[in-house]
């Protein structure tokens, strides 16, 4: 996977294979039952992926093992991963709302339900580079100052996380669009979960939402191999250099960041979020 410099659309860098599939994006029609789930990249999307799945299928643990997450909700970006037929629960991966408004014929996608989930930058630039690393398909990062500056500046895949946060949340008072936090998900879980499971029109009673909260909890997610990526081999993603399931905790950016380093995030973050409304925590 490499990050071509041609490989820009509206201003957004994509990896070649979303950039190779764009045609096959632009004629994509979503049907009125389709779920979309749509976050950056590393704020958590597998997690949503498992939740969203399991509030479906009632907390069936065996129906959610019926394959891989990647095969169960699979990626639009990424076409031609697998026909997609109705009713499903798709991936938008990370592309940003004014750019797949320019090139979506159907903007009827807005009219889906949309599940949104953001997390906050630190943490988000931190699980991004080390995803970098073991993804093969991934352009190089770098090292971590070259990274985290090409990540301020919306040079990376999937372009600026400032612009794809802060469009969905101005979208969300116009479309059916759950927006979630990472960090509200790591706070009380049930809670969260309860939250998407309305918004699917379930409801889940108690003895179910503990279940799914269980089942979804990081560290069982983590020796899950429907979830935690294992079953891609090495060349694909290389789990030695760092796990697919690394962390998933909200505050790692401060084994990270320098004073300085963290300082400049702030300072931009306080510019570009000005007026937005959006508030992120960045420790628990």
């Amino acid at each position: 996977g490499q990050l071509l410099q041609d490989n820009y659309f509206e201003g957004t860098s994509l990896i070649d294979n979303t950039a190779e599939n764009l045609d096959l994006l632009r004629n994509f029609k979503a049907q009125p039952n389709d779920l979309l789930i749509c976050t950056y990249p590393k704020a958590g999307t597998t997690w949503m992926q498992e939740i969203v799945d399991m509030v479906q299928h009632g907390g069936n643990k065996q129906k959610c093992a019926r394959g891989p997450i990647y095969n169960r909700i699979p990626f639009i970006d990424l076409f031609p991963m697998k026909p997609i037929s109705s009713g499903e629960v798709l991936m938008i991966g990370s592309l940003v709302l004014s750019e797949l408004a320019c090139f979506l014929e159907d903007i009827s996608l807005l009219d889906n339900n949309i599940s949104l989930y953001a997390r906050n930058i630190k943490d988000t630039i931190v699980s991004y580079f080390h995803f970098h690393r073991m993804n093969q398909r991934m352009p190089e990062p770098g090292n971590w100052d070259q990274f985290l500056e090409n990540f301020l500046a919306g040079k990376i895949a999937w372009g600026s996380w400032f612009d794809h946060v802060q469009d969905w949340w101005k979208a969300k008072d116009h479309h059916p669009i759950l927006y979630l936090f990472y960090e509200d998900i790591k706070e009380d879980p049930a809670r969260e979960i309860q939250k998407v499971a309305h918004f699917l029109d379930f409801e889940l009673p108690d003895p179910l939402l503990k279940e799914i909260t269980e089942h979804t909890k990081f560290e069982t997610m983590k020796n899950n191999p429907m979830a935690n990526y294992t079953t891609r081999p090495a060349f694909l993603m290389n789990q030695a250099l760092s796990p697919f399931m690394r962390k998933g905790v909200v505050g790692n950016w401060k084994e990270h960041l320098t004073v300085a380093q963290n300082e400049k995030i702030d300072e931009i973050s306080s510019r570009l979020l000005a007026g937005s409304g959006l508030v992120f925590r960045t420790e628990l």
